[in-house]
């Protein structure tokens, strides 16, 4: 299958009238890649979420949501070349995928072949976690130790965890700093991560209410991704489950209050939350940014899977076509 990257003109996705033509995109090594934008709904067009960061030599995977082999194998990306996988917090959507990256990126084809151990960062749970996946699928593995001759040292996992805001990873000029934020009461720990290369940063906001740290450690931005969550007035007024959800997440008034004060040279939307009933449709994408606009006129993006960015002087915008 064949993949085109195209650019996206100012008129398209991109609401500030930043130019994204020839002139503005040059070739870069710090590359970030959409490959989940959705919530937990099980959306055929958006996957769980899931954001991938090339900086250099290393390949860095921010959660990993339902279906991010079939992305990684869409851009041609051998999922046992991951180098980490940090994780936000542990809602479903945001680690259903693990068992598929950790395993899949272990078999021997080509979109496999993991020699090393699977590395996996997150905040106080992610031990708990994989040793819980090892136990599940412990049969399979000794099958195909035994059956496929498969590298013991590939399925192994090296999991670390940290408690406190602060730099969890450094390597060849990479650093990725996590920061606390706030999903609801009940939902910790949350957190959001900031990326680092040769002077450039992304930060991704994890799941989040309106969030002072996001701003405090987004601030000089390139490339900021963060999460919304949206619903019709007249379903907020009619559903508490409705009015529960949304209270654990960002509005876009809130998000680009965030954007306002981070000033990214590009903010982003991904973890897309629109909510629905039966009688009551979705909030639109524009109705999403019209309300965004309330509070910020910069540079915005809605994500797409499979859209990535090249961030270097300016952010290049790329749509993904089969």
């Amino acid at each position: 299958m064949q993949k085109m990257l195209t650019q996206l003109p100012a008129c398209l996705l991109l609401f500030a009238g930043l130019t994204c033509g020839p002139a503005a995109y040059a070739e870069s090594d710090f590359k970030v890649t959409l490959l989940g934008t959705a919530s937990p709904a099980p959306r055929p067009d958006r996957f769980g979420p899931s954001t991938l960061v090339e900086a250099g030599d290393q390949k860095l995977l921010i959660d990993a949501g339902r279906g991010v082999p079939i992305r990684l194998r869409q851009l041609n990306v051998p999922i046992g070349k991951i180098d980490v996988l940090f994780i936000t917090h542990y809602h479903s959507d945001h680690v259903s995928g693990i068992p598929d990256v950790w395993l899949t990126g272990w078999l021997s084809a080509p979109y496999g072949r993991r020699t090393a151990p699977f590395r996996v960062i997150g905040p106080i749970g992610a031990k708990s976690l994989m040793s819980n996946l090892e136990k599940a699928y412990a049969l399979d593995v000794k099958i195909r130790i035994e059956d496929e001759k498969l590298p013991p040292e590939g399925i192994a996992t090296l999991v670390e965890e940290f408690d406190k805001d602060g730099t969890v990873y450094e390597k060849n000029g990479v650093r990725v700093i996590a920061f606390a934020v706030e999903h609801g009461a009940a939902i910790k720990p949350a957190v959001g991560y900031r990326v680092e290369y040769k002077g450039r940063a992304v930060t991704i906001s994890g799941d989040t209410r309106y969030e002072p740290n996001v701003v405090k450690y987004g601030a000089g931005t390139d490339l900021l991704i963060h999460e919304v969550g949206a619903a019709r007035p007249e379903l907020m007024a009619a559903s508490v489950p409705v009015q529960r959800i949304i209270a654990h997440h960002t509005t876009p008034r809130e998000a680009g209050m965030v954007f306002s004060l981070t000033k990214p040279k590009m903010a982003v939307y991904s973890h897309i939350v629109l909510l629905s009933s039966e009688k009551i449709p979705e909030p639109t994408l524009d109705e999403v940014v019209t309300e965004t606009r309330q509070t910020y006129a910069g540079p915005l993006t809605i994500g797409e899977d499979l859209m990535s960015f090249e961030i270097g002087d300016t952010v290049a915008v790329q749509r993904y076509r089969r």
